[in-house]
């Protein structure tokens, strides 16, 4: 078969050669001085703890789920299960090997659950529009530079935050070469005129740690942090104790970068670095994702053509070997296999997007029935608020026409009677003797009217 490598270069070679001007576009491969080192062979005990959880993770059928997520095992997650997967768990819990079938499990269950392979690049491009994080080139051991650049900061503090770490993280292992496991984070606390304060917030970070740490154990390669404020100093002491110990080791502050990584590669802004970059999201953006999209196609298709193994090896994923685990395969599953099977690759891939599509809809439709449900019962609300004042309407002049009947009942007139039979006001004394009519008295000898 073939070697992975293919003579023709891929559109995302392309792109990166040499312009006039800076840099803006991803670096498609390390230097060839800069080479991963050899992987230890595992001891007769750590194979045979390989071999019991590569035949437990074989016979796995359903991922389980807490919330809303269980469902059988899909190809993607046979996929992502690699030799070298399992080994890294291994060895994160000290080769315990149930332990290591356990985090496992939690991890696939928190893919599906956080929606590592839902999330896509136009939903996280506003976090990066600044170029808070950079993917760019290689250390000397041929690991991905991943850049962090606080100082850049754009965005209020949100769980896109986090997810724009997460996606970024998926990139950067898009893109490792044969031979690495592991990434450079080079994290650069420079201030900016917009900001000042470039640590993030403890809970934030917290958060961070346990997804790094639980979720992608053994991935830390090198952690290079320059221009350390004392502000952010005194927070790192503060998440120090949520750091694993192995990690910590990792971890070399305001050290000379070019010690582990090649300054041709390095960017300007980081120590002695030569490599003069500059981020424009419109460019570098399209640019990685198509990067990252090839690679990792590239990757499925030899998957498929190896029979689709769990347990497969990285560096035959990745083109550095023929063959996979499982030896040669028929000729209708390598890279020419015959049309049957290109088909019935193809119905698979079909079949994923639809349950996904299927499990969309079903989501929009549980969001209309909670909606209509919620409108319902508003509605509900509102007629039972109706009823109770029509009802209070109703008992109030009940209690009127009661009343009323009462005083009737009694002989007292009605407040109404009442005031129609209350008299004009009386006249004045001296209307009164004004409207009298005084007959005259008859007339007497001396005049004297008597009594």
């Amino acid at each position: 078969m073939a070697a992975a490598a293919s003579a023709t270069p891929s559109v995302a070679d392309e792109v990166h050669e040499k312009t006039a001007g800076p840099l803006k576009v991803p670096l498609a491969s390390p230097t060839p001085e800069s080479r991963p080192k050899e992987r230890a062979p595992l001891t007769a005990e750590q194979q045979q703890k390989y071999d019991w959880l590569l035949g437990q993770v074989k016979a796995w059928t359903e991922i389980p789920s807490t919330k809303g997520k269980a469902g059988p095992v899909t190809d993607r997650e046979r996929f992502w299960l690699t030799r070298e997967c399992l080994l890294r768990y291994l060895r994160a819990t000290k080769w315990h090997e149930k332990e290591a079938e356990k985090r496992l499990l939690e991890t696939l269950a928190w893919r599906r659950e956080y929606g590592v392979e839902e999330l896509t690049a136009d939903f996280i491009s506003p976090e990066n529009e600044t170029g808070k994080q950079i993917i760019l080139g290689y250390d000397k051991e041929a690991r991905v530079c991943h850049y962090l650049n606080p100082g850049r900061q754009n965005t209020d503090p949100s769980p896109r935050q986090v997810q724009h770490l997460v996606f970024m993280v998926e990139r950067v292992i898009d893109l490792m070469p044969p031979g690495q496991e592991t990434l450079a984070l080079l994290i650069n606390f420079k201030q900016s005129k917009s900001r000042s304060n470039t640590a993030p917030g403890l809970g934030q970070a917290r958060e961070v740690l346990h997804i790094l740490q639980h979720h992608y154990p053994e991935r830390l390669g090198k952690a290079l942090i320059i221009n350390m404020p004392w502000i952010v100093t005194g927070f790192f002491r503060l998440i120090t104790p949520f750091i694993d110990p192995h990690t910590r080791q990792k971890l070399k502050f305001n050290e000379d970068m070019a010690q582990y990584v090649p300054p041709e590669q390095m960017w300007t802004e980081f120590s002695s670095g030569r490599l003069e970059f500059e981020y424009d999201h419109a460019v570098y953006w399209p640019a990685l994702q198509k990067m990252c999209a090839e690679r990792r196609e590239a990757r499925w298709r030899r998957w498929v053509a190896g029979g689709r193994q769990v347990g497969e090896s990285e560096d035959y994923l990745a083109g550095a070997t023929e063959t996979g685990v499982a030896g040669p395969q028929p000729a209708a599953t390598l890279d020419n296999r015959s049309e049957a099977e290109a088909a019935s690759s193809e119905k698979t891939e079909q079949a994923e997007q639809a349950e996904k599509a299927e499990q969309t809809e079903q989501a929009e439709q549980a969001k209309q029935t909670e909606q209509t449900k919620q409108a319902e019962q508003s509605e509900q609300a509102e007629q039972t608020k109706q009823t109770g004042q029509t009802e209070q309407t109703e008992q109030t002049e009940q209690a009127e026409q009661t009343k009323q009947a009462e005083q009737t009942d009694s002989g007292e007139p009605a407040p109404a009677a009442v005031a129609e039979s209350t008299p004009e006001p009386a006249l004045t004394a001296i209307e009164k003797v004004a409207e009298l009519k005084v007959e005259p008295a008859p007339a007497t000898g001396n005049g004297v009217a008597s009594n």
